[in-house]
C-alpha cells in the first residue's frame, strides 16, 4: 500500500452534514451527494450581509520533487488555520480525469494533506464535468447539423473553431476529420477534441460562479 493510500485509509471521513454544520452552513443550503460530498446552494452567495472573511490565494507554485504543490499547500494551510481556531475552508478545483490517468496523477493532495475519499474527488465527483461536456458537445452537434441543413448562417465549415471535448488525454482525438461516410453524416471538415476543463462552456461556468 502506498503512503497516500495508507493516509486516506486511516481516518474515517466525517459525515458531510457534520462538516457543513461545523463550517457554518445550515441544512437548507446543503445538497448532499452521498455521505462524503455535497453541493452548497448557490443562492447563499446572493445574501445581503457583507462578508468579513479573509481570502488567501495559493497559486503559481512549482511542486517539489516530493509533490508538494498548490493543493498540498492549500489543504495544509487550511488544516493549520483550523487547528488554531480559525474557521477555514479550502477551495480546490475538480481534477480533470486526463491528468489523473497520466504522469501528473490525481489532484487530491498527498500524505496527511489530501482530500478524502481521494477516488471520489478524482473520478466524477458530483458529475459536473460530464454535464459540461454534454452541453458543449450538444452545441457541436447543433452547429454541424445547421451546416448540413442548408447552412442558414453561411458558415465556412473549414473556419469553424468550436471543438468537441472529452475529459481524457486521448492524443488520437486532438485533430480529427468529421462528417465522413456520405452526405447523411454531415459536411466533412477538420475538427478536434479538447479536455473538458478547456471548453468554452467551462469558461462560462467559471465566470458565472
Amino acid at each position: 500500500m502506498t503512503k497516500d493510500k495508507a493516509s486516506k485509509a486511516s481516518p474515517a471521513p466525517h459525515p458531510i452534514q457534520a462538516v457543513a454544520e461545523r463550517a457554518g452552513f445550515s441544512a437548507e443550503h446543503v445538497v448532499p451527494y452521498g455521505n462524503t460530498k455535497a453541493k452548497i446552494d448557490h443562492r447563499l452567495a446572493l445574501g445581503d450581509g457583507a462578508s468579513t472573511a479573509k481570502f488567501v490565494l495559493v497559486t503559481a507554485i512549482t511542486p517539489t520533487p516530493a509533490g508538494e504543490g498548490k493543493t498540498v499547500t492549500t489543504i495544509g494551510l487550511s488544516m493549520a488555520l483550523n487547528r488554531i481556531g480559525k474557521r477555514t475552508i479550502a477551495t480546490l478545483r475538480q481534477p480533470s480525469m486526463g491528468p489523473v490517468f497520466g504522469v501528473k496523477g490525481g489532484g487530491a493532495g498527498g500524505g496527511r494533506s489530501q482530500v478524502v475519499p481521494m477516488e471520489e474527488l478524482n473520478l466524477h465527483l458530483t458529475g459536473d464535468f460530464h454535464a459540461i461536456a454534454a452541453a458543449n458537445n450538444l452545441l457541436s452537434a447543433a452547429l454541424d447539423t445547421s451546416i448540413l441543413l442548408d447552412n442558414p448562417l453561411h458558415l465556412d465549415p473549414e473556419c469553424v473553431s468550436w471543438r468537441r471535448v472529452v475529459d481524457m488525454n486521448d492524443r488520437a482525438l486532438r485533430e480529427v476529420r468529421i462528417g465522413l461516410g456520405g452526405p447523411r453524416n454531415g459536411v466533412p471538415r477538420d475538427a478536434g477534441f479538447d479536455i473538458t476543463p478547456a471548453s468554452e462552456i467551462m469558461s462560462l461556468v467559471g465566470l458565472a460562479s
